[in-house]
């Protein structure tokens, strides 16, 4: 027997933790950021070049793993559209609705990551 998670229905299983896991599940729920994760790792992909250090790369993995969690999963993703629109409808960063906004991006972003952490 499964159990259902409790967050809710998630469209697609949370992929391994790997790019091409990754890369497919972003094209089953969102394959219209597939060219943005593209460039994305061109430039983590450029800086470590650069740098020799291969951190870019984890932070890429990282941060794009959890753009999946917040795709896959419709409560997440239902606020983050919410605090996106938050942040879009103001006019000024003194606006207590943008604050809510970022403040909730956050959250839903530290949700995500912590989700494909554990």
């Amino acid at each position: 027997m499964t159990t259902q998670p409790e967050h809710g229905q998630e469209l697609i299983p949370q992929p391994e933790r790997t790019p091409d896991a990754v890369r497919v599940a972003l094209a089953h729920i969102a394959p219209h950021r597939l060219g943005e994760m593209e460039r994305h790792k061109e430039q983590a992909l450029t800086a470590a070049i650069a740098d020799g250090k291969i951190g870019h790369l984890q932070h890429w993995l990282t941060y794009w793993h959890a753009q999946v969690e917040i795709e896959r999963r419709p409560d997440l993703s239902a606020r983050y559209q919410r605090a996106l629109a938050a942040v879009h409808g103001t006019d000024s960063k003194d606006d207590p609705a943008f604050r809510f906004g970022m403040t909730e991006l956050t959250a839903v972003e530290t949700e995500a990551e912590q989700a494909v952490s554990a």
